[in-house]
């Protein structure tokens, strides 16, 4: 089995930054480095829109438009990142997970799940698509249904997206711990079920996560030469929400 890097990043980064980062680390997955797990907070409550999303939805609404946004290099629908748990999986093309998106989100997705089962959370994955009238390409990632969602009863906790580039893989995921004051309809983990101490949850996700996709190698911090990348990326163009436009093929 391959090593796999894992890196439990705190303090909480702004929007801007985790971005920057987490491309950094799947350009470096291109050039055939080994797989990385990060998981990461964000500093504030903070709007990720999907690669494809137009921003003046964000600005319309008064719910979200005064608080700080970002592109994602992922696809899907925005996401209000505040009382939660990110992780972003970073694989080069030579992983075996590579061949098949959906065993990516299936990994990590029920590693996640045996972690929080035993805590007494009944979490499961919902494996069935929402239903014809339901709000497919609803504005909010949280409104949206897919079968590799993680998910309490109706209420998802855990999604996912990715982004391919040269058979490298980037797998975002947010997993909920509590409802954000700017979303109050998408409840989280420690709403839903007896809240559990979050280091010791955090540790424990980092460790199942990473074990599969190789043998976790914990990190303490990132290479200087991913962080010089990422200071680049974050100032030319993560700063700037719609560097999409700018640059469709980013």
């Amino acid at each position: 089995m391959c090593v796999c890097h894992l890196i439990i990043d705190t303090p909480p980064h702004s929007g801007a930054w985790n971005m920057a980062l987490d491309e950094a680390l799947l350009e470096a997955a291109v050039a055939g480095a080994a797989p990385v797990l990060r998981w990461y907070q964000w500093e504030a409550a903070t709007l990720s829109l999907g690669y494809f999303q137009k921003s003046d939805e964000w600005s319309a609404s008064p719910s979200w438009s005064a608080l700080p946004a970002v592109r994602r290099l992922s696809g899907g629908g925005a996401i209000l990142h505040h009382h939660e748990l990110t992780y972003s999986c970073v694989l080069p093309a030579t992983h075996p997970l590579t061949n098949d998106p959906y065993q990516i989100y299936l990994a990590i997705h029920n590693a996640v799940i045996d972690v929080l089962c035993p805590l007494g959370f009944d979490v499961r994955l919902r494996a069935s698509r929402f239903g014809k009238d339901s709000p497919a390409e609803a504005f909010l990632c949280f409104s949206r249904g897919d079968e590799m969602d993680v998910v309490i009863g109706t209420d998802k906790v855990l999604g996912s997206a990715q982004r391919r580039r040269r058979g490298a893989v980037l797998q975002h995921g947010s997993l909920v711990l509590r409802k954000t004051e700017a979303a109050p309809q998408f409840p989280g983990l420690f709403d839903l079920a007896p809240a559990t101490d979050e280091a010791d949850l955090l540790e424990s996700l980092a460790l199942a996560t990473a074990g599969v996709l190789g043998e976790p190698l914990r990190s303490a911090s990132f290479e200087e030469t991913i962080l010089e990348r990422a200071r680049q990326l974050h100032d030319e163009k993560y700063i700037n929400l719609d560097w999409s436009r700018a640059n469709p093929l980013a």
